[in-house]
Order: structure tokens, then sequence, then C-alpha cells
């Protein structure tokens, strides 16, 4: 399988860190391939709803940052795992910001798929979604709910699914094995 893994934690996030190397580590272990984006260390623009993507440039954002390595990857990826610390509830600004210059990979013309309006594919093959999450302190089983609700309508804009949500209250080597068997 082959996995792209977006590290959306912010830089003094030392544990979150580890745990996402020794998952990975584990994931390489096991014959997968994994690429690897720590979203901080990258040159990431805020879209601006321009929709240059669709009309100028299709397929890819008019404004030239790391995010079309990034698509390209995912586009070519069986799993694109995006992971992040909880912070105030949802994940991290950097994720979302990501996630927002994903729009290229659909089109702007529309379908209806799972009941609703969504943005027709782009390419014959989606990956599926992974959200790896670690939990604040005062994280509750509502607050869980919410994260991963967005999630799978993210993934259902993508024309693809969410295939595993979990957390880093799990060993690195069950969550490997749990994703390695998508």
């Amino acid at each position: 399988m082959r996995v792209t893994l977006l590290n959306g934690a912010a830089p003094d996030s030392d544990a979150f860190d580890s745990y996402l190397e020794r998952l990975a580590g584990n994931l390489r272990e096991s014959g997968n391939t994994v690429s690897e984006f720590k979203l901080r260390d990258l040159v990431i623009g805020q879209c601006i709803g321009c929709w240059g993507c669709w009309t100028k440039t299709p397929g890819e954002c008019v404004f030239s940052d790391d995010t079309a390595k990034i698509a390209r990857s995912a586009v070519d990826s069986d799993l694109f795992l995006f992971a992040s610390p909880l912070v105030l509830g949802f994940t991290t600004s950097l994720l979302k910001k990501t996630i927002d210059k994903m729009l290229p990979l659909v089109h702007p013309y529309l379908a209806v798929r799972a009941g609703e309006i969504h943005h027709r594919k782009r390419y014959r093959k989606y990956p599926l979604l992974g959200l790896l999450i670690a939990r604040e302190s005062d994280t509750d089983d509502i607050d869980i709910s919410v994260v991963k609700e967005i999630y799978e309508r993210v993934a259902i804009e993508l024309a693809t699914r969410l295939a595993f949500f979990g957390s880093t209250e799990r060993p690195a080597e069950e969550v490997a094995h749990e994703i390695a068997g998508l």
C-alpha cells in the first residue's frame, strides 16, 4: 500500500512527531511505501477562493506552493492519512489550510454523490482517507464525533471515504497493522 502521511502538528509536538515516526516505520517494515509531509516545514498558502484551479490552471492552484507535491502524492496513494493533535477541539489550522488547497483534485462540475450534490471527480481513482488524532486533556466523545463527521464529509467531497479514524492512544504498531489491512 502507498500511504501519504500529512503531519499537521505544530513545531513543539515532539511526542506526536515521535509517534508518527514509529507509525511510518512500522508501515514500511510491513512492506508499505510511505511519503511523509511535515506541513509546518512547507510553504502552504491560504486558498483565497479565486477558482483559478478550475479555470486558469485546471487541477492545480494558480499560486505555486508545496501543496502541488502533496496533491500529486495523494492521488498516487492508496491512503491519504491526515494526522494532527487536536487544538481547541479540532485538527490544526495547518491541516485545515492544506485540505482547503486540495480543491483542485475535483472538478467545478457537480454530481449527486451520497444523495447530495458534490463536485465531480477529476481523476479515475482517489485514495482512501484516514485521520489520526491526538486527544487534548479535555477531549470528550462529542468532540471526537464532530471531528470524525467533518472528515467523513471531506472524504465525500474528495470522492472517497474515511476508511480509518484513530487516536495516538493506541500503540503505533497496532495502528500500523490496522492501516496495512485496509
